[in-house]
């Protein structure tokens, strides 16, 4: 098993020379036949919220050649056959930072505890907010609730109209040209 507190410590540097933040860092089983497992790493530009195509592809050359040295030294990050999936954490994305909790107050989110947990295991409904390491939720069953940040086993928004009026839209510079290129093809 990999440990996910070092590559964060590898790779959180590499996003942020590229001027992203990094959201999460998280193993997880390959698609179905292609064996192995996969390095799922989400970032996001401050500026937009996202990373379009061409950052995703920058910031996954700068983590496999970060990785390659580090093995190259004889420090193997991931044992066995792995890919590197970078990606943008998209519109209904994970909430993984106190940050997260607070930019999205007023959202619907989906929370699920970890196992254990003394009350009940999903919550969903309006975000209220965070203050310290307590996130609060208004749960459609359960009204207000409080949660230890600590305990949440996985958190994301749900896709809403509202949250997709919140989100700014992708980059879609140059696609009307893209378009154009098509149909002038089309014509011949």
């Amino acid at each position: 098993m990999a440990d996910l507190t070092r590559l964060t410590e590898v790779i959180e540097p590499e996003a942020n020379a590229l001027g992203f933040e990094l959201v999460r860092v998280k193993m997880l089983p390959s698609e179905a036949g292609e064996g192995g497992q996969a390095l799922q790493v989400m970032a996001e530009d401050p500026a937009t919220g996202q990373l379009v195509i061409d950052q995703c592809a920058a910031l996954s050359r700068r983590i496999s050649e970060k990785m390659d040295a580090l093995e190259e030294v004889g420090e193997v990050l991931v044992s066995g056959a792995y890919h590197l999936e970078v990606s943008s954490p998209g519109i209904d994305r994970p909430l993984t930072r106190a940050k997260d909790f607070a930019q999205w107050v007023g959202h619907e989110a989906k929370i699920s505890m970890e196992k254990g947990w003394g009350g009940q295991r999903t919550y969903k409904g309006d975000l209220k907010g965070i203050d310290g390491d307590i996130v609060t939720i208004d749960d459609n069953k359960a009204g207000e609730t409080s949660l230890p940040r600590q305990s949440i086993h996985s958190a994301k928004l749900v896709l809403t109209d509202a949250l997709i009026a919140a989100t700014q839209p992708l980059d879609t510079s140059g696609a009307d040209e893209i378009v154009e290129l098509e149909e002038e093809k089309a014509d011949d």
